[in-house]
């Protein structure tokens, strides 16, 4: 007889942990809090999203789950193969992601869970209940008992093998497990509020971008030192944008006049695009989203009862683009060691809490910091200087050199935590260099720059 698993929450990674549970034969049942949200009657659509930017590590994960599901979930992604940066004035600057080409994809999130469902849909063993809202798990050591609050305020029970939490920041499956294990655990708010705007599709066919107002293949910043906006370009020719800022900014918009004002002043040409009265209605009826992360450990209830992956057990913030790429690496990982350990699920669990651990508080930590550098780096000459002599390295010593976010974005075989060993070393690489270049600038800086060129196409043959 088959076992069976109680898989809390449909989001993205509740989906296609269940996918992946139900093609190795496991009874699965999952729920989710929500009604079907491909239902034009459910009303909890969540403005509080922001557009996702898929890239290697879960785009290797769908294929490993499952290559054809891969391809048709992900049917309506956009390549972006870089930042477009836009200044005060409205000039742009295009700053590539990749050494040799490579994107990341812009895809809507409502449109990608909206797809996994549909796969779910296919699979005789997975049981979707919605409306389904977690209240309590009892553990015990033959089955996990998942107490759900209905939308019609019943009480319902489900009985398990063992719990998957997927159920997202404010996870009520990590929050049980707390009171069975002694579980280490933090969550910080950062100072940045987020609010979702919008950039229609274009009025009439433009020669350059057809349907959009402005490129769909870069992932468009306005970075403003302490608060910045951004663009990410959806299938049918609009643009989901999101303000970043400090709270206390944002509260001190707190008239149509200041709002108005404060963004003629620093998004002037997005604000032309998105439709003067349309970005005042958005940024003052919006919800005002908070930002937090979560650490815990470990993610697992001994004897193989439960486990938590995605949002559930590494909230992170969003400016790194790995949450979702993260979560889905989460299943990859799991489902790995689930194939070599069939039979021992404790010795799994365990081993994925041991091993993952160190990946998932260093791309926490890399999020964080990477909105520095997105709302403020970006604009820098010396952050410029070192990223071209970055890449410059990479290209000419190809694998022997790889920058941060080629190894974060495209080599999903890197473990993250191995990622930043790797760059702190090359970080004081290119410090040395610059510094070397900055000095002699005065004295034939650039016939240096032609020596070092010359020196690494050495090294690198």
């Amino acid at each position: 007889m088959a076992e069976s698993v109680n898989v809390i929450g449909a989001g993205l990674v509740g989906c296609l942990a269940a996918i992946a549970l139900a093609k190795r034969d496991f009874e699965v049942t999952l729920f989710d809090y929500r009604q079907d949200p491909r239902l034009e009657t459910t009303k909890d659509r969540n403005l509080r999203s922001i557009n996702l930017a898929i890239s290697a590590r879960g785009i290797t994960s769908l294929e490993f789950v499952d290559e054809q599901i891969s391809q048709r979930v992900l049917k309506n992604m956009i390549p972006m193969r870089g930042r477009m940066i836009h200044d005060l004035a409205g000039n742009q600057e295009s700053q590539d992601y990749g050494l040799f080409g490579e994107c990341i994809n812009s895809i809507d999130r409502s449109v990608l869970n909206n797809n996994l469902l549909d796969e779910v849909d296919r699979f005789s063993n997975i049981h979707v209940k919605f409306g389904h809202k977690l209240s309590r798990v009892d553990f015990s050591r033959e089955k996990q008992t998942c107490v759900f609050t209905t939308d019609a305020k019943e009480q319902k029970s489900y009985d398990a093998d063992f719990v998957v939490g997927c159920d997202g920041a404010y996870s009520t499956t990590r929050s049980q497990m707390q009171r069975e294990v002694r579980m280490d655990y933090s969550q910080e708010y950062i100072d940045c509020c987020y609010i979702e705007l919008y950039i229609p599709p274009a009025e009439t066919q433009d020669a350059t971008f057809g349907s959009f107002v402005m490129s769909p293949n870069h992932l468009h910043i306005w970075p403003r030192h302490n608060f910045m906006l951004i663009a990410l370009a959806n299938g049918d020719g609009s643009f989901t944008s999101t303000f970043f800022g400090p709270w206390s900014l944002v509260e001190s918009l707190d008239s149509r006049t200041k709002i108005e004002e404060f963004l003629k002043c620093n998004f002037s040409d997005a604000l032309d695009v998105m439709g003067h009265k349309n970005a005042v209605d958005a940024f003052e009826r919006n919800p005002r989203g908070a930002l937090m992360c979560v650490e815990c450990k470990p993610y697992h209830v001994d004897q193989g009862r439960a486990i938590i992956l995605g949002d559930a057990a590494h909230s992170m913030v969003p400016f790194y683009g790995q949450g979702m790429n993260c979560g889905f690496e989460d299943v990859k990982v799991l489902m790995r060691l689930l194939d070599a350990h069939p039979q021992d699920r404790a010795a799994v669990f365990a081993e994925y809490s041991l091993n993952r651990h160190e990946d998932l508080v260093s791309i926490i930590k890399l999020a964080k910091d990477n909105y520095k550098e997105m709302s403020h780096g970006v604009t820098s000459r010396l952050y410029l200087i070192r990223k071209k002599l970055d890449t410059l390295l990479g290209k000419w010593l190809k694998d022997k050199w790889l920058p941060l976010y080629t190894m974060v974005s495209f080599k999903a075989d890197i473990p993250y935590h191995k990622a930043i060993l790797t760059e702190q070393r090359q970080k004081r690489i290119l410090a040395y260099i610059q510094a070397v270049i900055l000095a002699t600038l005065p004295i034939g800086g650039l016939g240096l720059y032609k020596i070092i060129r010359k020196t690494l196409k050495n090294y690198r043959k």
